[in-house]
């Protein structure tokens, strides 16, 4: 039995289960894919191997459906201890720079009420593209940034090994997920299972939506980032319970179909 993410008690979820279509559908498509994925498999487990020290898988706990927690399997692309360096690394998160690109930073040198309590002026005082703000100010904003930053991405991430870069970029570092699918803890389309510390920010009412929906290997956010590289985190948790709200077996079809193209691609969600 698989373990359970631990929510607010106001939120309960039934056990899904996805159609016997559906499930008949993943499961002849996953023995079909790793049938014809063997060679391609095999042959990025050498390098891996002969590149960097450690496993050639790579397992982690991911939250699927309904808060499911289940054991997650990829080709590994990084070096050793590469989970430990996210938190030295979320300066580098792509969605932190996107939201700060598109204006959502330090407008104005508000009053920090840390300093005006202590009746001191504000100092140090910094200037971030032309707004003066005092530092204290300056730091629990970045820190309240982060904070509200659902999901975690870096571009060019330095933990990659240069055959990581080459799986990931042609998605064959997923070819393990098909054993997902075969064991019930995935489907072929779906929304796509969470880190334990980007799921533990989406238990309120609004996002939790997504966890009714099977964990899949691609779905409605993945073939829509390829058409537009750079959703913000808040779309994505849309277009997650966008899926939830209007899936269908025929929908799921059409998502294979328009993802196929994007294996190819260099862009990697």
């Amino acid at each position: 039995m698989r373990d359970k993410f631990k929510v607010k008690s106001q939120e309960t979820f039934e056990d899904f289960k996805i159609s016997t279509s559906k499930r008949i559908f993943d499961i002849v498509f996953s023995v079909f894919a790793i049938a014809i994925l063997t060679p391609v498999w095999l042959l990025a487990m050498i390098f891996i191997k002969l590149e960097s020290r450690g496993p050639v898988f790579y397992v982690a706990r991911r939250v699927g459906t309904g808060y499911d927690i289940f054991d997650f399997y990829k080709l590994r692309s990084m070096y050793l201890g590469s989970d430990e360096k996210r938190a030295e690394l979320s300066e580098l998160n792509q969605y932190l720079i996107d939201q700060y690109k598109s204006g959502k930073s330090f407008s104005k040198h508000d009053k920090c009420t840390d300093c005006e309590r202590l009746g001191k002026p504000c100092s140090p005082i910094l200037h971030i593209d032309g707004v003066k703000i005092c530092e204290n100010q300056y730091l629990k904003r970045k820190r309240d940034q982060t904070n509200s930053i659902t999901f975690f991405k870096i571009k060019n991430d330095p933990r990659l090994t240069k055959t990581g870069k080459i799986i990931r970029n042609f998605n064959i570092d997923e070819i393990p997920q098909f054993v997902n699918v075969i064991k019930g803890d995935m489907s072929i389309v779906g929304n796509r299972p969470l880190p334990l510390y980007e799921a533990e920010k989406l238990t309120d009412d609004q996002w939790a939506l997504r966890f009714l929906a099977p964990a899949g290997i691609t779905g409605l956010w993945q073939v829509r980032q390829n058409t537009t590289p750079k959703l913000s985190s808040e779309s994505r948790k849309s277009l997650d319970n966008q899926y939830v709200l209007n899936s269908s077996f025929w929908g799921d079809i059409k998502l294979i179909l328009k993802t196929i193209p994007a294996i190819f691609k260099s862009q990697r969600s």
